[in-house]
C-alpha cells in the first residue's frame, strides 16, 4: 500500500514531462518547416503570411508591403491555405453558405416601432406605450 503511494506521484511527474517534451517537439517540427508562402498566426493573435525564413528570425507580411520580423516561438501555428483565405478575407467555410435573396423575400416585413425609455411613457405618449404624443 505504501508503495503505491510513493509510485502514484512519481508517474503523475513522468507523464507531465513526457506530455511537455512532445508538445515541445511538435513546435519545433512545426517551426523548422517553415515556408515562404505559408500564412501563420502568432502568439499574439496576428495573422501573417511568411515572406523568408532566417535562422532564428521569420519575415512576416502583416499587410501588403509591410513586412515584420519575428523569432520563430512567436509562430503559434501553421494555417491551411484555405483556413487563412477564409480568415484575412472574409470569406465563409464550406459549411456556412451565403443566404440566397429569394429566402429574404419570401420573408415578412418587419415593422419598426419607437422604443421608450422612460417608465410613464404609456401615460404620457400613445395607448401602446410608444413615443410622447406631440402638441
Amino acid at each position: 500500500m505504501n508503495l503505491i503511494i510513493l509510485l502514484l506521484p512519481i508517474i503523475a511527474i513522468v507523464l507531465m514531462f513526457r506530455s511537455q517534451k512532445k508538445r515541445q517537439s511538435q513546435m519545433q517540427q512545426m517551426q523548422t518547416a517553415l515556408e515562404p508562402g505559408a500564412g501563420v498566426r502568432t502568439i499574439g493573435g496576428l495573422y501573417a503570411q511568411v515572406k523568408a525564413v532566417n535562422d532564428e528570425t521569420v519575415e512576416l507580411e502583416i499587410a501588403p508591403g509591410v513586412v515584420t520580423h519575428f523569432t520563430k516561438s512567436a509562430i503559434a501555428a501553421v494555417l491551411d491555405p484555405q483556413e487563412y483565405d477564409a480568415i484575412i478575407n472574409g470569406r465563409p467555410g464550406d459549411d456556412e453558405l451565403p443566404e440566397t435573396e429569394a429566402e429574404d423575400a419570401d420573408a415578412a416585413p418587419v415593422e419598426d416601432k419607437a422604443l421608450s425609455l422612460t417608465k410613464d411613457s404609456a401615460e404620457k405618449g400613445d395607448a401602446e406605450g410608444g413615443a410622447p404624443a406631440s402638441k
